[in-house]
This record gives C-alpha cells, sequence and structure tokens, in this order.
C-alpha cells in the first residue's frame, strides 16, 4: 500500500512540473487564439403547457356555483373551492359579464385552479393544495402616464373634452372622468352649468394610473388652467401634508376650497332659481321659492355640500323625502323630493362636503324628478347661487419653498398644452412666477 501511495506522489508531482513549464511556454511563445469558441445556434424550441384554459362567462341565471358543478369536481371540493373563494369575495355579488377561467391538466378534466375577476382591478386565484384550495387576490398592474391637452369650448365643456383628438386613446368613460374632476377642481369657482360658455377655452395636466387594457383605475388633475368670459382661473394640486390627499390652490397659494360647493349635483341644470315670489306650478298661487331646483335623472346622487350632520331624514309634507344638515356658523341644507336616502346616512350622520347622501326623485309636491335645494344662515333663507363664503387656508409659510417647486413644474407643463384662439394669449398669461412668489413671503 505504501508503495501505490509512493507511486501515485511522484506521478502528480512529474505532471504538476510539466504543466508549469508547459504552461510558461504558451505564455511566451503561444499564438494568440480567441478565448471563447462559437457556440453555434440552436433552433427554438415550443414547449406546450401543462394546463389547458377554459373561460366561462357568468351571464342572467347562470352563476359560479353552476359552473363548478359542470366540472368533475366532487360536492365537498366545490364547497372547499366557493369557502376559499369567499375569503376574498361573495359569490352572490358576481355581476353578468364576470370571468372565470379554470384550469385543467392539459389532456384530461382535472381541475388544477380557478381564476375569477371579479373587477377591473382584482382578480381571485385559487389553486388545489395537499389540503384542499387556497385563495389569493392578484391585483392589476398599472403604469402612470401623464397628459397635457387643452382645447376651445365651441358647444359645451363635455363635448369639448368628449372629442378632444389628443384623448382619443383614452376610452370614452375616461374622458367623462376627465370632466368630473375639472368639474370638482373648479367647483368653488364656477358653477358649470350655467357659467361656462361658447369660446371659453380650457388647459390641464392630467396624471393618470393606466391598467394594461388601457383603461384608467384613477387619475388626477395636477395643474388647470380655465378661462371664463376672458377670465382665466387657475388650480394647482399641492400634498400639503405628505398623505396623498392634497388640494388645490391658485397661483398664489391660495385655497381654491370653499366651506360649501356652488351645487349639490353633477353634470346639472337649473329648471327654477331662488324667487321670493314665484308662481306655483302645483298649487297655482305666488308662493316663495326659497331655494334652487336642479333638473336630473331619477337616481341622481346627491352630495353634501358641506361637513356637517344630519338633523332630519325623512318624509317632510310638500318636500317629500328630504335631508337636512347643519353646519358652522348658523348654516343649515335642505335637499328635497329625494327618491331615496344614502344607505349610511340617518339623524346624528357626520358627512363631509361632497358626500352622497341621497338620490334624485319626485316625492312630495314635485311635477318631475328634480332636486331642491336650500341654505338657510341663523334661520333665514338665503340664495344659494349669490352668497359669498370664505375661501380655506392658504399655503403656510413653512410649506412654501415645496410648493413653489411644485409650481414651476406644473406650470410648465401646462404652457406645453393647445391654447386655444390666439385672441386670448394676452388674457390668459401666466402671471410672473418670481413676482407671485415674492408677494407671498
Amino acid at each position: 500500500m505504501e508503495r501505490i501511495l509512493e507511486f501515485a506522489r511522484n506521478r502528480l508531482t512529474m505532471i504538476g512540473g510539466l504543466g508549469g513549464v508547459l504552461g510558461l511556454g504558451f505564455v511566451s511563445v503561444g499564438p494568440l487564439v480567441p478565448t471563447t469558441p462559437e457556440a453555434g445556434q440552436l433552433e427554438p424550441l415550443v414547449a406546450v403547457s401543462a394546463e389547458e384554459v377554459r373561460t366561462e362567462v357568468l351571464s342572467s341565471g347562470r352563476t359560479f356555483g353552476g359552473i363548478l358543478q359542470q366540472t368533475s369536481l366532487s360536492g365537498n371540493e366545490q364547497q372547499g373551492l366557493l369557502l376559499a373563494f369567499r375569503e376574498h369575495a361573495s359569490p352572490s355579488r358576481l355581476r353578468a359579464g364576470t370571468e372565470v377561467s379554470l384550469r385543467f391538466v392539459r389532456g384530461t378534466e382535472q381541475l388544477r385552479g380557478v381564476d375569477v375577476t371579479v373587477s377591473s382591478d382584482e382578480l381571485v386565484r385559487l389553486e388545489r393544495s395537499s389540503f384542499g384550495w387556497n385563495s389569493s387576490v392578484e391585483r392589476t398592474p398599472v403604469w402612470v402616464d401623464t397628459l397635457a391637452v387643452g382645447g376651445v369650448i365651441d358647444r359645451d365643456l363635455w363635448t369639448a373634452v368628449v372629442l378632444n383628438p389628443a384623448l382619443d386613446e383614452m376610452p370614452r368613460g375616461d374622458r367623462a372622468q376627465v370632466i368630473h374632476l375639472l368639474d370638482r377642481v373648479f367647483q368653488w369657482q364656477l358653477d358649470f352649468s350655467r357659467q361656462i360658455q361658447r369660446g371659453d377655452s380650457y388647459r390641464l395636466v392630467f396624471e393618470r394610473r393606466v391598467r394594461p387594457d388601457g383603461s384608467m383605475r384613477s387619475g388626477r388633475i395636477l395643474a388647470a388652467e380655465l378661462v371664463n368670459s376672458g377670465n382665466p382661473l387657475y388650480a394647482i394640486w399641492f400634498d400639503l401634508h405628505g398623505d396623498d390627499v392634497g388640494g388645490y390652490y391658485d397661483l398664489a397659494g391660495e385655497s381654491l376650497q370653499r366651506a360649501f360647493i356652488r351645487a349639490p349635483l353633477e353634470y346639472r341644470r337649473i329648471s327654477s332659481r331662488f324667487n321670493r315670489n314665484r308662481y306655483h306650478p302645483i298649487l297655482k298661487v305666488a308662493r316663495p321659492h326659497i331655494g334652487v331646483d336642479y333638473a336630473a335623472g331619477r337616481g341622481t346622487p346627491v352630495m353634501a355640500t358641506a361637513n356637517g350632520v344630519v338633523t332630519r331624514r325623512g318624509v317632510n309634507g310638500g318636500y317629500g323625502n328630504s335631508v337636512e344638515i347643519t353646519h358652522a356658523n348658523g348654516f343649515l341644507t335642505r335637499y328635497a323630493h329625494l327618491n331615496g336616502f344614502a344607505s349610511n346616512i340617518g339623524v346624528g350622520t357626520r358627512v363631509s362636503q361632497g358626500q352622497v347622501i341621497g338620490y334624485v326623485g319626485m316625492t312630495g309636491l314635485a311635477t318631475g324628478p328634480h332636486l331642491h335645494y336650500e341654505m338657510h344662515r341663523n334661520g333665514r333663507a338665503v340664495d344659494p347661487m349669490n352668497i359669498d363664503i370664505p375661501a380655506g387656508d392658504p399655503i403656510p409659510l413653512e410649506a412654501r419653498v415645496s410648493w413653489t417647486q411644485d409650481l414651476q413644474e406644473r406650470v410648465a407643463i401646462l404652457q406645453v398644452a393647445p391654447q386655444g384662439p390666439v385672441i386670448r394669449l394676452a388674457e390668459a398669461a401666466l402671471p410672473d412666477l418670481e413676482t407671485v412668489t415674492e408677494d407671498r413671503r
């Protein structure tokens, strides 16, 4: 054994020494050759998926449970799958058109998993395991896009925005959402139903989160300009508290928000104004009309115009179904002729500005569906359309540096958007930002 080990050691020593000599020879006189050989190209290999997917669509009378009954799952397995699904969603609340994707082992009827698209943003995935069925939620990914658009209002704001060629790739419903957001931004300065005129113009910077199918999950106006009768109005979004809630301010840093919004409805038309000597269409007598009537379709959401507390909810004589809300500084608002109330609204409920409290109807003394809206101050009715409401707090001094930076960036993007007719360039020119900032110090 010792002879064998000694022989092995001698052989290794010889090989190591020879290798060293050969290695040195290679370094000194060996030819230069490529160190990476050509690997060539392989033919593409197509692998067949281990699964086969069959997509079913819910329709009237066809339920999620009914689809499962058409599979090879036993009754107990179906119940286990439904229990796992209920951890994230209710089978009974799935709407017609919901897609249910069944994933089978290829070539068999063995169900491996189920995907249910419960909304545009969520999919419930059900996977078979050795202990039954596991469920999880997958959220639809989005990417952030920023658009700068503008135009002139030839007919109305709705048409000007929805038919804007710059938004052609955006789904029509998303374009309507842009109008809604623009209305919400300027709701304290303008009543879009009566003050927007032909020849007015708009520019806006719009940030949106886009799903893979091109639809919008959410959107926010970062900056906007609205020229109304030659008077330019501006709105700049600023996240004052860093909580992604933020608010809108003009170029001088003054808040656009007021204690009350101008109207409790979106896309409204005024059918009757505040008038202390109006002829009542049902009673056929002259009777004060101490509110404003907004014509709207039955079921249109009605919003609280300010923060407050519900002090009355129910039938109130000729007002029909109505809600009364008390607010700070002696204000009270009344919303009448409602078709119904929001489910979370009752006497004593605290409501916030813009919160839905009910729906347009024609209960009480009403000739058609509309909302009757009143505002009272210290027990006296006032005209909601002609009352001066103080503004909110301006940008505080400690946030001025951050505000100025955001202001300059967003106005720069705003200036990229089309401006409309040349005649309005001087009328709506953006003021010098340095001057505005200096004046506020």
